[in-house]
């Protein structure tokens, strides 16, 4: 073996530091090991109840993966209610439904804001009002075109991130900015150039595993053998594998509602983490 030179021991360091301190930091959405069949997958508060809320909604939310998964990456959803809807349709990406025989692809209504196994969502968007229905027809187009839909690797892609990234790509009015820890968000197929999942932006990346970002949402961004490295100064934070984003709250149009101590979480069918 070729001793290593000092540049390589400086960044064998780093990236060993980095991953300790993914391991050991104390999530503050993660609610640690649970069984699958009963972790919480109760509402946490910041969805509208769709019954008293005749505008449409939208929201994008990312919470913890479950188990292991969780200490490194996230698992994204978007959640719609066009005008007058009696629910929520949420869009996502489940990689064991491949083993049923079927895609990946998962649209069904449940609450929009549930426990992602015992793990709290954290809500990167909401959009609602006039224009919004339109919006929900470019969701709903977008997520049916996702062209990986018998396809699915947690790392580095195609997985959940990546079909929430593709959505996004193709509906620039959400200009999402994905925290560093979406994993797969920058896998781009057989493409290397491609707009920012914010459309406000570029990116240039290989296999999901090496490349740059740079738009006017996400900031600056370095993809590093699927790790992302990066700093926003136009919503000053930094960004880091593991640890996430790291600065003040996000912006939101909305403001998530305090959970009412009458509200009662809908029970919902135990469906098997990835």
């Amino acid at each position: 073996m070729l001793p290593m030179s000092k540049k390589q021991k400086i960044f064998l360091v780093f990236m060993v530091v980095v991953a300790a301190m993914a391991f050991f930091h104390p999530h503050r959405n993660n609610a640690g090991a649970q069984g699958w069949r009963n972790a919480s997958r109760e509402p946490v508060g910041l969805a509208p109840d769709p019954a008293k809320t005749p505008e449409a909604v939208i929201q994008v939310y990312t919470a913890r993966a479950y188990s292991w998964r969780g200490y490194f990456g996230v698992h994204p959803w978007i959640a719609v209610k066009p005008t007058n809807a009696e629910a929520f349709t949420v869009y996502e990406v489940i990689g064991w439904r491949l083993r049923w025989g079927e895609d990946v692809v998962s649209i069904r209504e449940r609450p929009a804001d549930a426990r992602w196994f015992g793990n709290a969502p954290e809500l990167l968007a909401d959009m609602r009002g006039d224009g919004v229905d339109e919006i929900i027809k470019k969701i709903d187009k977008a997520a049916r075109s996702y062209p990986f839909t018998d396809q699915y690797s947690v790392y580095p892609g195609p997985n959940s991130n990546t079909f929430i990234a593709y959505v996004a790509r193709n509906v620039p009015e959400l200009k999402i900015d994905l925290p560093p820890t979406a994993i797969g968000k920058d896998y781009l197929g057989p493409s290397v150039f491609a707009k920012a999942p914010s459309g406000t932006g570029y990116q240039f990346n290989l296999g999901g595993l090496f490349g740059v970002m740079a738009s006017l949402k996400e900031g600056l961004e370095l993809n590093i053998f699927g790790l992302t490295f990066g700093v926003n100064p136009f919503d000053p934070s930094i960004k880091l594998p593991g640890i996430g984003r790291i600065g003040s709250d996000r912006k939101l149009d909305y403001k998530p509602q305090a959970k009412t101590a009458d509200s009662k979480p809908k029970k919902l069918i135990a469906e098997k983490p990835l």
